[in-house]
Parts: C-alpha cells; structure tokens; sequence
C-alpha cells in the first residue's frame, strides 16, 4: 500500500471538491486518494488552526507537509507572512498549486524531502506531522526544524494524545522551549520556541 507519505503513487486519482470554514472565511480545495484527510478539513489541523494567535504569525512561515495546501493557505489568506509549503507526494503539491490559485493566495510551493531542499530560516514552522512515519523520523522532523528556525523561531505543532504526544513532548523538551497552546479531544497543540 502507498501511503500520503511517498513521493509518487500508484493510487488511481479521484479529485474530489470539499469546503472548510475559519475564521470566518469558506476555503475550497481539491483533494485526491493518497492525500491526507481526503473528505475534509480534519480534526487536528483545525484544532492547529484555531489555536494559532494569527495576530502574532509575521515574516516568513513554512508548512511543513503541507498536503493539499489547507494549513499554508489559510495562514496566507489570513496574515501578511511569506508562506512557503513543502511535501514530498507530487499529488499533494500539485493540489496544493490548484487549492492556492482557487483560494486567491500566493504561495511558494515545492517538494522536499524532509528539510533536503530548504535553504532559508523561518519564523514559524507549522506543521500537521505524519505520524505514520514512525517514531525515528517524526523526531527528526520536529528536531531538525530547529535548524531552519530563526533565533526565537518557533515551531508549531498537532499530535494526539493516543500517538504519542506526551512522550514527544518530553523528548524533544531539551531542543525548545515548549508550551502546550491548547488541548482539544485528545489534540495537543505544541508551540516549540527556538532557543
């Protein structure tokens, strides 16, 4: 089985249309098998969202596996930041490019795997990690943000209880400052300053 994770699939596509409202706005996107949360906004990255001070998001932001695009342009349609947007799956990106244009937003989109083609530091680093990964390479993600985050940068995170949210807390609490934003169903939204 291919997961939403890798870089091609060989999953037939199945473009579908869905709609999320925040902060008062309705946001179109397309979406495809093999793409994270395909039937809709889900549950932890609008739990990431609304718990985001969006007064305080400045300068420039990164979403890190931005999937079909939902995280970066909200965060763009809703701040002055400069948004960049990385995944590795090439039907992610290219839904993210179309979900970008019908929302009005302009973005920088592109592929990387993990941090391998980013070449600047961030402000923010925000991000619905894919958990599925496993353990090894979810921490590598969440420790090497460190190292694109400018000096009190800080990285955004969404992890459930039941996946492992304590115990990443607790192993990564000597890279950041940490601070848990909210708590919702199991959810915990960690904001993870660079210090």
């Amino acid at each position: 089985m291919s997961y939403y994770f890798d870089k091609k699939t060989d999953v037939e596509s199945n473009e579908i249309t869905i709609k999320a409202e925040l902060f008062g706005n309705i946001y179109t996107f397309k979406t495809d098998n093999n793409v994270f949360s395909k039937k809709g906004l889900d549950f932890g990255t609008r739990t990431l969202l609304e718990s985001i001070n969006l007064k305080n998001i400045k300068g420039d932001v990164l979403d890190f596996g931005c999937g079909y695009g939902p995280i970066g342009i909200i965060i763009k349609s809703n701040t002055n930041s400069n948004v960049d947007m990385i995944d590795i799956n090439e039907r992610a990106l290219n839904l993210a490019r179309k979900n970008a244009k019908i929302n009005n937003v302009d973005v920088n989109i592109f592929e990387s795997d993990i941090y391998n083609n980013i070449s600047k530091k961030y402000d923010y680093i925000i991000t619905n990690p894919p958990i599925r990964v496993g353990k090894k390479i979810l921490y590598e993600i969440l420790i090497k943000a460190k190292d694109y985050l400018k000096e009190k940068g800080h990285l955004m995170f969404v992890i459930n209880k039941d996946q492992g949210a304590k115990s990443a807390i607790k192993d990564i609490e000597s890279y950041y400052k940490i601070k848990i934003i909210n708590k919702n169903k199991g959810f915990y939204v960690i904001d993870c300053q660079n210090c």
